[in-house]
């Protein structure tokens, strides 16, 4: 989740992860169980007080934290996680919601089976070049349109989040957070794609053979003919020129990454906005303002746009990103922090990497943690040189990257599109499952599937 061209070090005072216990995990496990719990028991209380919940949980942490370590380093923390990561994310987000939502595929596309399988194969790859957000913001609207009138449904946005919002973004830097900290850390920009695409090819294989029985099953349940209009006629776009915009929130991104300027704009309390994140920002509210000025009223209306997805996912992630600071504090301690009896098991008696202890670790942290710390910290377990872990260590940043994509698809809070495709699905009146009733397709589905990869390439 976090913006990983941000996340610069600052000289502020921080919590130390080696002096935290557990229990300091406690805000943020309310949060989560909240957001499982609350929809199933109180969804009307929910709907209505969600805000209110996680700023309870929120602010629970925060005087436990003035009261136990002072005000300036709880400020100092706050100010951290907002400059540096939460404003960045939810800046993402947004641009690419309004960017994307003034994009149209017009026409009769029809959801049968095939023409399913066919979006979400198209969708997969799409990850890899404008990222799993960018993708998923792209074809979630359609791929609603084209399945609006059939009565089971759920299942096509369970997979779209599979293959679309996470396993997809696997072949380049650009498809997900974690990689784009590989490529600032030394690997190389194509390594994703020799390294990842075999596992990743494997994965999306399996899902999409199995998405299209499925969704064949459904489609003759339902009783659904394959009309003959089903062939895709008259498909135009619309609002093409959002395209453009598209371009350049992944061009910005990217520059921002490799641009350097070593500037630093002070905040206070320590902490300093770089220059290079401050411009991203800024050019990126500025294209998502251009793409709501400049594009036609009737095609934000096709699309069903509306405000509430985003808002939704702004609070609820600001819950996240104020009650996660102890646990990644504790997660950055490595050895020294609550969570090291978890860091010796990728590592043999022998003193060897255990490679498939790596992928399911990393994959176990991301589906509840940032998958772009939790990346980090194992990057600089395994040694940290780009060159070492890309050579002799090759299947070990393998197991790692790996790990931090693929399993963001184990929860919906495992990676930042899952939650958004969810809220946008729900907005337009389509039965998602709850927090723990999504786990039961992806524990059915992904961890047989994982177990897979495992035996393949990490045994």
């Amino acid at each position: 989740m976090v913006f990983p061209a941000t996340a610069t070090a600052s000289e502020g005072a921080h919590l130390v992860g080696s002096q935290l216990s557990l229990l300091w995990g406690l805000p943020f496990t309310g949060t989560l169980l909240s957001i499982a719990l609350f929809p199933l028991v109180a969804p009307h209380f929910w709907e209505h007080h969600f805000g209110k919940i996680t700023a309870f949980w929120a602010a629970t942490l925060l005087v436990a934290c003035a009261t136990s370590f002072g005000i300036l380093v709880t400020a100092t923390e706050v100010l951290h996680a907002a400059a540096l990561e939460y404003f960045p994310f939810i800046i993402l987000l947004f641009s690419l919601f309004v960017v994307a939502g003034g994009i149209q595929l017009a026409g009769n596309l029809i959801g049968n089976p095939t023409t399913n399988t066919a979006l979400l194969g198209i969708g997969a790859v799409a990850a890899s070049l404008v990222g799993t957000t960018g993708a998923a913001m792209l074809l979630i609207r359609p791929l609603i349109r084209a399945n609006q009138d059939r009565h089971h449904n759920s299942h096509v946005f369970i997979f779209f989040i599979f293959l679309v919002a996470n396993i997809g973004g696997s072949l380049t830097p650009l498809g997900d957070p974690p990689l784009f900290l590989g490529f600032l850390k030394g690997v190389d920009f194509l390594w994703t794609v020799t390294a990842l695409f075999p596992p990743m090819a494997v994965a999306s294989i399996v899902l999409l053979l199995l998405f299209y029985c499925i969704d064949r099953y459904h489609w003759r349940k339902e009783g659904a003919k394959w009309p003959t209009s089903h062939v895709p006629r008259q498909l135009r776009i619309e609002g093409l020129h959002n395209v453009a915009y598209l371009a350049g929130i992944m061009v910005v991104v990217l520059l921002s990454g490799v641009w350097k300027p070593d500037v630093d704009i002070p905040l206070g309390l320590g902490v300093a906005l770089p220059l290079e994140g401050l411009v991203r920002d800024v050019v990126l509210l500025a294209l998502g303002y251009l793409s709501w000025r400049t594009t036609r009223r009737s095609i934000r209306v096709e699309n069903a746009f509306a405000w509430t997805p985003i808002q939704e996912v702004a609070f609820l992630f600001a819950g996240i990103f104020i009650t996660i600071i102890p646990v990644l504090a504790i997660l950055r301690a490595g050895k020294d922090g609550a969570l090291a009896h978890l860091l010796t098991l990728v590592t043999t008696a022998d003193g060897r990497p255990n490679e498939a202890a790596y992928f399911w670790l990393v994959g176990a942290l991301s589906s509840f943690l940032d998958n772009a710390p939790t990346y980090l910290v194992f990057f600089n377990l395994a040694g940290g040189d780009a060159q070492q872990l890309m050579g002799p260590l090759f299947k070990t940043l393998l197991a790692i990257s790996a790990g931090a994509v693929f399993m963001g698809a184990n929860t919906y809070i495992g990676n930042a599109p899952n939650f958004m495709v969810k809220a946008i699905c729900e907005e337009r009146g389509i039965r998602m499952p709850s927090f723990f009733g999504y786990m039961l397709w992806s524990g059915g589905i992904l961890l047989p599937l994982f177990a897979v990869i495992t035996f393949i390439f990490f045994r």
